[in-house]
């Protein structure tokens, strides 16, 4: 696979300060130590419980937070090298779209000053242009071209955040990252702006990352996915596949928690005990053993790497795919035992 973005032990702890001189006692480990490559017109999916650094990996790849350390690299250019100057001239090749609708828009411009600025900060069209580009951006999203006159405050919230997804598409962008894009919205719009992202997507030939807390949306319109916890990668897959098979034991447990929309459906939740690990602290060996229903002596002092199991499926995990969702849940369901005995 001839990567467009990829990243290589990407790194970012945040250092936790107290006391009345604010001394550094910790560091928060957001993001630890991860690889990974975006192929150009892929659609690909971070998922994992809130707080496991999908968020932080996203704008590390951005470089809107400086990682601590590690590579990343936009089609063989290092990011993390590039002055501001550079940067910014790279920068109209991947954008993103925020999680809030409501904090990501200026309140006090109209809709045409916030979606001409990226034309003007980029040159990309002269202008006298810029106006009909602006219509033009609006018609993709969904918006009619007097919407261009109004200021963010006018407008529903699936509205503003079809602004932001015309904001970040003019600068006509080869990768673009979804940041929870509907977790904000009322539930009547969330599918709209799914497909109109997903429309876009094909449309435009865009590489797509998608950060989503919605598995059964990541099944229906991603490629591949990736699954982080505590701020790591423990499995990596083809979406169909993991899906179908999940390996980690952290997998299983999320598709399980998926509702299925049948009412003859019946279906055990893995629930998984304590909470995760704090950051500032993880645990040694496994980071997930301490939850894990499988877990071993070996798993609490020895790190898994992931590992190619299938042809672009890997799994960080000693004992991979010996924990299975339910044969009556396709995709998701309910655990059960391998003939071996093993749960």
């Amino acid at each position: 696979m001839t990567a467009l973005m990829s990243a290589r032990q990407l790194t970012k702890s945040f250092p936790v300060r107290r006391g009345l001189l604010k001394r550094t006692v910790g560091h928060v480990h957001a993001v630890d130590h991860v690889d990974l490559d975006l192929a150009a017109g892929e659609s690909f999916a971070l998922v994992g419980e809130s707080g496991s650094g999908k968020t932080t990996l996203a704008r590390c790849l951005m470089r809107l937070i400086e990682p601590t350390s590690g590579r990343v690299e936009f089609r063989g250019v290092s990011l993390l090298e590039l002055s501001p100057e550079e940067l910014r001239r790279q920068r109209r090749h991947f954008q993103i779209i925020f999680q809030d609708p409501y904090g990501s828009l200026n309140p006090r411009m109209r809709i045409e000053r916030i979606l001409a600025e990226p034309l003007e900060v980029h040159r990309i069209v002269p202008r006298a242009e810029r106006r009909a580009r602006v219509v033009e951006l609006l018609d993709m999203v969904g918006l009619p071209a007097e919407a261009a006159r109004r200021f963010p405050h006018e407008f529903s919230g699936g509205q503003r955040q079809r602004v932001g997804i015309a904001r970040a598409l003019a600068s006509e962008p080869e990768l673009l990252i979804a940041d929870e894009p509907v977790s904000a919205l009322d539930v009547s719009v969330r599918a709209q702006i799914i497909n109109l992202i997903a429309g876009l997507q094909e449309r435009l030939g865009l590489t797509l990352v998608l950060i989503a807390h919605d598995l059964a949306v990541v099944e229906q319109i991603t490629d591949r996915c990736g699954v982080l916890y505590l701020g790591r990668l423990v499995e990596l897959g083809p979406t169909p596949a993991l899906f179908a098979t999940p390996q980690h034991p952290y997998t299983v447990s999320l598709l399980s928690a998926v509702p299925v929309p049948d009412p003859g459906h019946t279906s055990t939740r893995i629930v998984l005990p304590g909470e995760p690990p704090s950051p500032l602290d993880p645990p040694g060996g496994c980071p997930f053993h301490p939850r894990c229903p499988i877990a071993r002596e070996r798993c609490a002092s020895d790190e898994p790497t992931l590992e190619e199991i299938a042809p672009g499926h890997q799994v960080a995990c000693h004992f991979a795919g010996e924990l299975e969702l339910g044969d009556n849940a396709p995709g998701r369901g309910h655990a059960k035992p391998r003939a071996d005995g093993t749960f």
